[in-house]
C-alpha cells in the first residue's frame, strides 16, 4: 500500500495540528496504522498506533492525553490530531501500517511494512 502523510508545518507552542495519513492501493480497512516520528539528531520513535477496527490503540506516554489518532476507514484515512503542542514534539512525522501487527508489536516500527514519506512538523517556543 501506497502511503501519504500531510498536515504538518509551524505552528507555535500550546496551537494544534491535523495530520492526515491517506492510502491508494489498498483499503485502510483491515490495516493497523501508526504514527512515528524523527527529531533532529534523534532516532525514529513511537507516537501512536490504531488496529483495524480501533478497539486497540496505543499511544506514548511523551503524547498521551495530547495526541489523538483516529480513522476514517470509509475515507481511507487515518489522522493524528495534536493539541497542546510543545517544541519537543518537532520533528518529522511518519505514517505506517501493516495488516499483521500483533498487539504486543504495535510499538514497534519492525511491524509495519509500509510507510509514507513524512511531513515535518515544527513547534516554536
Amino acid at each position: 500500500v501506497q502511503l501519504q502523510a500531510s498536515g504538518g508545518g509551524l505552528v507555535q507552542a500550546g496551537g494544534s495540528l491535523r495530520l492526515s495519513c491517506t492510502a491508494s492501493g489498498r483499503t485502510f480497512r483491515r490495516l493497523t496504522v501508526a504514527w512515528f516520528r524523527q527529531a533532529p539528531e534523534k532516532e525514529r520513535e513511537f507516537v501512536a498506533a490504531s488496529k483495524w477496527s480501533s478497539s486497540s490503540i496505543a499511544y506514548a506516554d511523551a503524547v498521551k492525553g495530547r495526541f489523538t489518532i483516529s480513522r476514517d476507514n470509509s475515507a481511507n484515512a487515518v489522522y493524528l490530531t495534536m493539541n497542546s503542542l510543545r517544541p519537543e514534539d518537532t520533528a518529522v512525522y511518519y505514517c505506517a501500517a501493516d495488516p499483521s501487527v500483533i498487539l504486543s508489536s504495535l510499538r514497534s516500527q519492525s511491524a509495519y511494512k509500509d510507510w509514507g514519506q513524512g511531513t515535518l512538523v515544527t513547534v516554536s517556543s
